[in-house]
This record gives structure tokens, C-alpha cells and sequence, in this order.
């Protein structure tokens, strides 16, 4: 039995905040037709610009919130939320590169919807994964390094019993648990810091269910995670 919790610590911190989750067994994540993802993120990239409704990017809804939310708790310096890279990226005229397919999927979410959107290998996860504030000593290894680097105490974070899997809310992974190709469980999340686009949450998760089941096949289940809802199911 495996679940995921989002703790007390995280709600005392951001109560109107929902946590979107798609847990997906059995998918074929392997790359076969990578001109097919291409064409979602160009597509994702141009629809992003409705976001920009303010020359200071900052200033823009969906980047303010998460600048907002990032003030709550000791981050890293620098540290900034995934959505808000990407949009960066597509602001800068930079297009974002092919990874593997529900990677390239969940990112194209988040573009279309101004959302972040992660997602974690669930075989890779030991014990429960929880959305807390660190303690300080958690092993992370990030995404493209090698050397430890673990979160500040009171840091938000997802982790289990092995270590932080991502740092600063959803700033940083850990590359312990990353989706590869031979990813067959996949733990994916949307996050809201508050519910004033509860709308746009339910919207984005039925739209990323459905093209991971469309194109990955497997089984794909949907849960909205709030305040008074603050545990599920991973693995049974």
C-alpha cells in the first residue's frame, strides 16, 4: 500500500490551495512518434501567450500568485515555480524541448492552462510521498547534478521515506524519481496555490487523463486533494 498526504504543516500555510492528481498504471511511455509531441508543445506555446496580458511579466496572474505563494516559506534563492520557468522560456522566444511523452504531455498542460503540472515514477518512490515542510535533512540529488543538496528546514516539499523527490513546492526534482522511458506508474499533479481557477484545475486534469489514456494507454484515475480531503490512494 502506497499513498500520497499532504500534511497539516502544508494546509497552515495554504488552505484554499487544491492538489490535483492523476495516478496512471500500466502506460507505454516510450518515445515512438516524437514529431506527434512536437506539434502539442508548439501548439501549447502559442496558446500560452494569452497569459501575457501585462508587459511586466511578473505582474501577470498566473506568475503573481506563485511569486506570492513562494514568500510563505524558506526557498531557495532564486527558486521559482516550474510554471512560471516555462512561461519564461516562451516569453524569451524559446521553445521547450522533447523529453518523453507524458513529460512533453503534462508540460503542454501546464503551458495551456498556466498551471504547473509535474509527475514523479511511482515504482521509484519509497513508501508513502508526502506534500509537507522539510526538516532539513532529507537526501535530494536535483535533476542534472550530482552533489546532495537538501532542503531548508520549513521548505515545502514533496518527499517520502528515501529523501526529498522535489524541492520548493515544484521548483526542482529529484532525479531519483524522474519519468523515463520505461516509466510503466506515474504518479502526475496540477497544483492550485489558491481556488480562484478551481475551474481551470478540473479542466486541465480531465484534458491531461485523457491524453495520457489516449496515447500511453493504461489505467488513469483523477483526485482533487483539499483541506478536508488530504490523503489517497497511490498504490494498493
Amino acid at each position: 500500500m502506497r499513498r500520497f498526504i499532504v500534511d497539516e504543516e502544508f494546509w497552515s500555510l495554504f488552505p484554499e490551495a487544491r492538489i490535483g492528481a492523476i495516478v496512471c498504471h500500466g502506460i507505454d511511455n516510450s518515445v515512438k512518434n516524437t514529431e506527434k509531441y512536437e506539434e502539442m508543445l508548439r501548439l501549447a506555446e502559442k496558446e500560452a501567450h494569452k497569459f501575457f496580458e501585462k508587459e511586466e511579466f511578473s505582474s501577470n496572474s498566473v506568475i503573481a500568485v506563485w511569486r506570492e505563494a513562494f514568500k510563505q516559506f524558506k526557498t531557495k534563492k532564486g527558486a521559482r515555480a516550474s510554471i512560471e520557468a516555462l512561461l519564461k522560456r516562451v516569453q524569451n522566444g524559446n521553445q521547450i524541448g522533447n523529453i518523453n511523452p507524458l513529460v512533453d504531455i503534462y508540460n503542454s498542460i501546464s503551458l495551456r492552462y498556466g498551471l504547473p503540472c509535474g509527475g514523479e515514477d511511482i515504482d521509484a518512490f519509497s513508501g508513502d510521498l508526502r506534500l509537507t515542510k522539510a526538516n532539513g535533512n532529507e537526501p535530494f540529488i536535483p535533476l542534472g547534478e550530482e552533489e546532495n543538496s537538501p532542503p531548508y528546514e520549513g521548505e515545502i516539499v514533496y518527499k517520502d521515506e528515501a529523501g526529498a523527490v522535489c524541492r520548493c513546492w515544484n521548483w526542482r526534482e529529484a532525479l531519483r524519481t524522474i519519468l523515463t522511458e520505461k516509466t510503466k506508474n506515474a504518479f502526475l499533479c496540477i497544483e492550485l496555490a489558491d481556488d480562484s481557477r478551481f475551474d481551470d484545475l478540473e479542466a486541465a486534469l480531465n484534458d491531461l487523463a485523457g491524453l495520457v489514456s489516449k496515447n500511453l494507454g493504461g489505467n488513469v484515475k483523477i483526485h482533487i486533494l483539499d483541506k478536508n480531503h488530504k490523503e489517497m490512494m497511490i498504490l494498493d
